[in-house]
């Protein structure tokens, strides 16, 4: 998977920030200006040439920096055998209005390498748990108390392929938890800088990254002791809106002691059963459900 499928301007140089967007959607360029020469030019003079629109020029370029960052991130979440966070994610969607509104999930996410995972939902909207304990994959709903549990390859990797691909599931931050994260997260990529430093993001020191590949810009935010990502930014290249996606970690520990059976749910083990697939397609010609409309109000009765 690539990835983040996952731009701070107050401390980062805004025509550095400008110069990295420009670059990624491949709109800056230097015009040459279209100057017509005189039909008989004068002996005396030489013709000028044409001049260059004001602007320096931008190439799509890896910043050496911006990579190292990255590998550093990568390596220490490869490194770790087990490790837990929280993710708060942000999704603008469209609006009748206009302006986009955000809808907001958290994942509470805990795993230890090679084969165990387990994923809290708790919302916005309705609660959803995921389990991963190596042999088998488990998705609950607590509310209508229904789970549903399929066989599941023998790695974190394939497993979250295969919930994927069965499925439909799919969580924002895989390309952190995958064996390899740096190459989940430099997967195709065209574009990559330096932006700055930052301190505002949890109260901790940050260095902040852009980078790009054809599917989508990020600005992402490292910590600058720790190494460990702190917020990602996305916007996906054939959005026609530009919607941002966003998602921030916190609650990082890594190589902490896991309970043995934190990867498995008494509560979605004896729970009532259903299909481990794709939500279904509406049937052919289904109408949405509307509104009826209100009775109309009767008037009141005369009085004697």
């Amino acid at each position: 998977m690539t990835a983040v499928r996952s731009i701070g301007r107050a401390l980062a140089p805004i025509g550095l920030f400008t110069i990295g967007v420009a670059a990624w959607l491949g709109l800056a360029a230097s015009v040459g200006a279209q100057t017509a020469a005189p039909a008989k030019p004068a002996p005396a003079k030489a013709a000028k040439p044409a001049k260059k629109a004001a602007g320096p020029e931008y190439k799509l370029e890896l910043e050496p920096r911006a990579m190292d960052l990255l590998k550093a991130t990568s390596a220490k979440l490869a490194a770790a055998k087990s490790m837990s966070f929280t993710a708060v994610v942000g999704y603008e969607y469209p609006s009748k209005l206009g302006p986009p509104i955000v809808y907001t999930m958290r994942y509470d996410v805990t795993l230890q390498r090679p084969n165990k995972l387990r994923i809290l939902m708790p919302g916005d909207g309705p609660a959803s748990e995921f389990y991963y304990d190596g042999k088998a994959m488990t998705v609950y709903a607590p509310a209508e108390d229904l789970a549903a549990v399929a066989a599941a390859p023998p790695t974190i990797d394939a497993a979250l392929q295969a919930a994927f691909d069965n499925a439909a599931i799919y969580f924002p931050f895989t390309d952190l938890v995958a064996a390899d994260p740096y190459a989940a997260l430099t997967n195709g990529a065209i574009l990559a800088f330096y932006i700055g430093p930052s301190s505002v993001i949890g109260g901790t020191k940050t260095d902040m990254v852009a980078w790009a590949n054809s599917d989508v810009f990020m600005q992402i935010w490292i910590g600058a002791d720790d190494k460990l990502p702190r917020r990602f930014r996305a916007v996906f290249a054939d959005d026609p809106l530009k919607l941002r996606h966003e998602m921030e970690i916190s609650n990082w520990q890594l190589d902490a002691q896991i309970p043995p059976d934190a990867f498995v749910s008494t509560k979605a083990q004896a729970a009532g059963r259903m299909a481990f697939a794709a939500p279904a397609a509406p049937p052919k010609g289904a109408k949405p459900l509307t509104a009826k409309p209100a009775a109309a109000a009767q008037p009141p009765a005369k009085s004697n």
